[in-house]
């Protein structure tokens, strides 16, 4: 007999913030669907860089990039802490195959539909992660820090060995921007079908997941266990006060957006020059931390203010339904950019289009949460994943005297 899954309390605040982190992640997202998986990391490979798209680039360089997916990662630990609390010999059980259930989802999603996926990152750093939830926050704090510092010198180290290459440095030798030929054939490639273009995805999926695993691996595992400080301080469930909230956004917004500007500026200044990338990448990696902690600040202290709960339960629904807005926006993009059955627009929007499509995805997705758990206790995607979790169909239909039960990290 399998057990039925936990009710447990659900908080609005941490819901609320998943809303605006996967909403916010989908800005940088878009580069990866739109344009050649290049662009993402050195903007020239790919399209027009002046004017008004060079200014949009520096607008999600400076205020989205690493920032969504840092406070997205850290409720990923602090879900597992809500799930299963200190007890090393409760809800374990059912954690391992939640885990083993969403990377089997993000296999699917990564090779099939986009490489750009994180769910098998946070699937095998989540059977890991989990092992240290019963540390008191200090060490908590201290060792996912620890694990940040470390990666952050493996992530500017890498970049750092473009300095020992002799003379000028070619891009496309290096690997960081196509060539014209290889750029026709891939947006050709992806303009011809979703079947023509599935070994093309498979093989950078198989890419980024090594790739994303050395350069971000110990920096996830280091955001779970922050998020699992910050819900047990009680940061994440709104209860710290009011001034302090203020406090922690003055400061986190206050250092890391001047530093994050700075560095997008230097690096368009700099012509995007592979021997200076270090510096731009290592000062945004390190004010991204400062930047998301200031975004989870303020939507702590608003979630506090009463006047603004109803204007925040937008993304209190997003939020809620977290698992099935990220998977939907692959889906879209995937329809919109890859040809047929899709409409194959890749490699013709700029970026000022990319953010306009953004734009309007935010407020589909915002919309269509709010419609949707006005029926229903779960997302499509986060009912599914509970009952393969739970080894039963969970109840998903909303009755009038149903309290929603807490899902899974992100759902």
């Amino acid at each position: 007999m399998t057990a039925a899954a936990p009710k447990l309390e659900r908080f609005s605040s941490i819901d609320t913030l998943r809303g605006v982190a996967v909403l916010g992640i989908l800005m940088m997202n878009i580069q990866a669907f739109a344009m050649h998986a290049n662009a993402y990391q050195y903007p020239l490979a790919h399209m027009d860089f002046t004017g008004a798209n060079q200014t949009v680039w520096w607008i999600a360089f400076t205020f989205f990039e690493v920032k969504f997916i840092t406070i997205f990662s850290t409720l990923f630990g602090a879900g597992i802490a809500l799930m299963l609390g200190d007890d090393r010999s409760q809800g374990t059980r059912q954690h391992y195959p939640r885990m083993l259930w969403l990377l089997a989802f993000g296999l699917v999603h990564a090779y099939i539909f986009w490489f750009g996926d994180i769910l098998v990152a946070y699937a095998l750093v989540g059977m890991v992660a989990v092992l240290l939830r019963g540390l008191p926050v200090a060490k908590l704090l201290f060792w996912g820090l620890f694990a940040i510092a470390i990666n952050g010198l493996i992530f500017i180290g890498i970049f750092s060995t473009f300095n020992l290459i002799p003379g000028e440095i070619d891009p496309v030798a290096m690997g960081m921007a196509p060539s014209a030929e290889d750029l026709q054939d891939t947006v050709a490639l992806y303009q011809a079908g979703f079947i023509d273009r599935l070994p093309y995805n498979a093989g950078f999926a198989a890419l980024g997941q090594v790739m994303g695993l050395i350069f971000f691996g110990a920096r996830t595992f280091g955001l779970m266990l922050i998020g699992m400080a910050l819900f047990k301080s009680g940061f994440l469930t709104a209860r710290w006060s009011m001034p302090i909230y203020l406090l922690c956004a003055a400061i986190g917004l206050g250092v890391g957006l001047p530093i994050a500007g700075w560095a997008g500026n230097a690096a368009i200044a700099d012509n995007f020059d592979l021997a200076h990338m270090w510096k731009h990448q290592g000062a945004n990696y390190v004010a991204s931390l400062f930047v998301s902690f200031g975004y989870a600040s303020v939507v702590m202290l608003l979630s506090k203010i009463s006047a603004f709960k109803l204007i925040l339960y937008p993304f209190t629904a997003a939020g809620r339904m977290a698992f099935t807005n990220y998977l939907s926006q692959t889906l879209i993009m995937t329809y919109l950019f890859v040809g047929p059955p899709g409409l194959g627009w890749f490699g013709t929007l700029e970026r000022v289009e990319q953010a306009q499509l953004v734009v309007t995805v935010w407020v589909g997705q915002l919309i269509f949460s709010v419609l949707w758990l006005s029926l229903f206790r779960f997302g499509p995607f986060e009912w599914l994943w509970r009952s393969l979790t739970y080894g039963r169909l969970q109840p998903i239909l909303k009755s009038r005297d149903a309290v929603p039960a807490a899902g899974p990290p992100g759902g």
